[in-house]
């Protein structure tokens, strides 16, 4: 594995040890970023089953400007600390090791918004669609924000998931990525004042 473009463009990256994490390939990292990307002007991600890290990483290389890594398995939070040194970006990312549950918590609570989420939980689990509800329930989420679903090609998540629509889905053998983008509704008042608004202008 390697950063495929950007500031951190050839750096390898290392892959978790064992068998109990499966990284995104290349192949399909490259492809992903070319459909919600392939560049940013600054913004913030979080890789919440980060795994190596090789998508947020991949993310700041290509010109987002902060990152949370989040992991539940120590092997794995040791593999994105030693990528995010390789790749010279660890200055610009925060890593932690928690549960999904508890990492969305606390970063409630520290008042966190991201504008690019990556989720690829464990295949077994088949709750990515509530996740993102949680995202938006814990306002974790800016407006127009994007969420990056990996999942295996025989599940299929809705197209539309309360608050997201899903703009692009593409199948790589047995990998799926579902893109979704968080379509945050407006205030109350501010919908009311559009309308009298509109009124008006009738």
């Amino acid at each position: 594995m390697r950063v495929i473009s950007g500031s951190a463009k050839g750096r390898p990256l290392k892959s978790v040890p064992g068998n109990g994490t499966r990284p995104t390939t290349d192949k399909v990292k490259e492809a992903l970023f070319s459909m919600i990307g392939p560049y940013f002007e600054g913004g913030t991600v979080l890789d919440l089953y980060a795994g190596t890290g090789g998508l947020g990483i991949e993310a700041l290389s290509r010109g987002i400007e902060a990152a949370v890594f989040v992991d539940m398995e120590q092997k794995a939070i040791d593999t994105v600390r030693a990528n995010l040194k390789a790749a010279r970006l660890e200055a610009q990312a925060e890593v932690y090791r928690n549960d999904a549950g508890r990492a969305l918590a606390a970063l409630q609570k520290r008042g966190r918004a991201f504008d690019l989420v990556f989720l690829d939980p464990p295949y077994r689990m088949k709750h990515g669609d509530e996740l993102m509800v949680t995202l938006a329930d814990k306002l974790l989420l800016n407006p127009d924000a994007v969420i990056v679903l990996e999942h295996e090609s025989g599940y299929a998540y809705p197209e539309d998931i309360r608050g997201f629509v899903r703009t692009r889905q593409s199948v790589y053998g047995e990998v799926t990525i579902s893109i979704y983008r968080y379509e945050a509704a407006l205030p109350e008042a501010a919908v009311s004042s559009k309308e009298v608004n509109d009124e008006s202008a009738n």
